[in-house]
């Protein structure tokens, strides 16, 4: 049976995308990251934005290959090996909050961490329930249909923002109909409060949306994989890419561009953006043959889901394992700020961790161990 045909540029995407998921995830203390570094307070579009989206639109990417033998499968394991999947992230994503189950008390001693305060949505639980919720649509439904409902997807979560937020301010942090749901369902201490307030930004409401990403991923990878690499496809890619952009701009006076709330126009310009930078890669890689520069970021690529948990695991354990000794402080003072102060030395240190989750991912490529979730 003939393998799908594998285009270097779409690795390179997604290995680009946990690369930079990486560095904007854990800049170094002691100094204010540089501002392109910082997501967008709240309105607004900074390229730290970008890289959540297009994780998702690199796992819409990667299921354009993978779905290709469910239309061998029997209609019981196609479920089976989604619904598996989608469980299977969620949970990693759920235990990864409430790792590593523990915390130290007040009299310094380590008592087992409350299930009641851990956070239930996040990440790696929007890349699962997109993931469910897009191969669901993708296999069963026409490409027409699922056309149809992302627009809806769209228009419907705009509307309801609009019908059941705060009147005054249906799109600020707290008046915001995906707020009133989660703090409905789920409470606030089970939602992420790094905004200073029970708010989360990868909310129940917003995964709506956000499936869109995905979506939009998915049809890419197969418009590639059918037109190949040429200049029509470059040039469709691009052209599609502009169009995305030009709506969202022409939208967000009255649907603001929003990451926290996932906005249906940060969709539109997430997704045209990723169109383009796919379609540059493709006339970079492809055409033109520059491949010497792309194995850095294929290793990473190569575990995608694995490499980001690691990540975040080595961040969880160095401030909670290690809070008294303020690790990542002390190297941060001591060393990247001394050498490089302010947001170099913040940058150095986030570009540094990378590199150190990338010899993990190398490790893993060395030795053919490419593991699934």
């Amino acid at each position: 049976m003939d393998q799908p045909q594998r285009f270097l540029s779409l690795d390179v995407f997604r290995g680009m995308t946990i690369c930079f998921m990486i560095i904007v995830n854990t800049p170094g203390s002691g100094a204010e990251p540089f501002s392109i570094l910082q997501h967008a307070a709240w309105h607004g579009f900074t390229p730290t934005d970008l890289v959540f989206p297009s994780f998702l639109f690199a796992v819409g990417n990667a299921m354009s290959f993978s779905m290709d033998k469910f239309s061998r499968m029997r209609n019981s394991e196609v479920l089976y090996r989604i619904f598996k999947r989608t469980l299977l992230i969620f949970l990693i994503g759920y235990l990864m909050y409430w790792f590593p189950f523990f915390r130290y008390g007040a009299d310094g001693h380590p008592v087992l961490s409350p299930i009641a305060n851990t956070r239930i949505l996040g990440v790696l639980q929007r890349i699962a329930l997109c993931y469910g919720i897009a191969s669901l649509l993708i296999h069963y439904l026409s490409s027409r249909t699922v056309f149809v409902l992302s627009i809806a997807f769209l228009a419907g979560y705009w509307l309801l923002l609009l019908l059941f937020g705060d009147p005054a301010d249906p799109f600020s942090m707290t008046g915001n109909a995906g707020q009133y749901l989660d703090l409905f369902l789920f409470g606030e201490k089970h939602l992420y409060h790094g905004e200073g307030i029970a708010f989360d930004p990868e909310g129940l409401l917003s995964t709506i949306p956000a499936c869109v990403n995905v979506i939009i991923g998915y049809y890419a990878g197969q418009f590639i994989r059918q037109k190949g690499k040429g200049f029509e496809t470059i040039a469709k890619l691009l052209l599609a890419g502009g169009t995305l952009i030009l709506l969202a701009m022409c939208l967000g006076p009255v649907f603001p561009i929003n990451k926290k709330l996932w906005t249906s126009t940060f969709v539109l310009l997430t997704c045209g953006l990723d169109l383009v930078i796919i379609g540059a890669l493709i006339y970079v890689v492809e055409v033109l043959g520059y491949v010497k520069w792309t194995r850095f970021f294929t290793i990473l690529g190569k575990n995608p889901l694995f490499i980001y948990l690691v990540s975040e695991v080595l961040v969880i354990c160095t401030y909670t394992i290690f809070a008294d000794a303020d690790l990542f402080g002390r190297v941060n003072r001591g060393f990247f700020q001394v050498i490089a102060p302010g947001p170099a030395g913040s940058l150095l240190f986030a570009v540094t961790f990378m590199l150190v989750c990338w010899l993990v991912a190398y490790f893993l490529d060395k030795r053919k161990i490419y593991i699934r979730v």
